[in-house]
């Protein structure tokens, strides 16, 4: 359980980490648009490989297809409820309804015996950082408030994995194919509704170089061990 509380920690600390990046100076906007494209190209990776891909291959594409269409639906309905044209909020929305079945997962697979996989941390750093620094940099809120608001999605998050490894026994494959289905559906939608639309606004011509770019590093680091 320590261990599973201590990678769980570990994981989600780079939400935080990102969030202090962007507060520690005024951030241009162009320099905000490439970083939300890096963090786009890494999150397609992760919806791919990650989450969809692995989700199929531990559970079929009907647990899968439940899930996506379960984690759509919930981005989409709760993005409509946040202030309109707040695109700090719709990031960190995205980086709690993504984090929570991601590092449920990652809980589920230390309870297995499987260890903890340098990639996926990799991985996890890479799309979760550009994540918070996007939507810290966009909240209208003193930082007090924006820093607290993301401790409290990173300990949100590091809760799924110790509750993903007390719960294993009792988790069946199918449920965690959906779990990576429902990450990967709120994912999606958040990509095209907000952050993809954010990074070309603010980063111009360049966004969709620097897109690939975070696509590449993102799927390299998934092939670590």
């Amino acid at each position: 359980m320590s261990a599973a509380l201590g990678w769980g920690a570990l994981a989600a600390s780079s939400l935080v980490i990102g969030a202090l990046i962007a507060l520690a100076r005024p951030w241009p906007d162009v320099a905000v648009g490439l970083v939300l494209a890096f963090g786009a190209g890494a999150l397609i990776s992760a919806v791919s490989f990650d989450l969809a891909e692995e989700g199929v291959q531990l559970a079929g594409a009907t647990a899968v297809g439940v899930g996506l269409a379960a984690g759509a639906l919930t981005y989409f309905l709760a993005d409509r409820a946040l202030p309109k044209g707040d695109e700090g909020a719709a990031l960190t929305l995205g980086a709690f309804l993504d984090g929570i079945p991601e590092q449920l997962v990652l809980g589920i697979g230390l309870a297995a015996g499987d260890g903890v996989s340098v990639g996926l941390l990799a991985a996890i750093f890479v799309s979760n950082l550009p994540e918070a620094i996007g939507s810290a940099s966009g909240l209208h809120a003193p930082p007090r408030k924006i820093i607290a608001l993301w401790v409290a999605v990173a300990a949100i998050c590091t809760l799924a994995t110790v509750a993903g490894f007390a719960l294993a026994d009792n988790v069946s494959p199918e449920l965690q194919g959906a779990a990576n289905g429902f990450a990967a559906g709120a994912l999606l939608v958040m990509l095209i509704d907000s952050m993809i639309p954010e990074a070309q606004r603010k980063g111009g011509n360049a966004a969709g170089l620097v897109t690939v770019l975070g696509f590449a590093v993102a799927a390299g680091l998934t092939g670590i061990g």
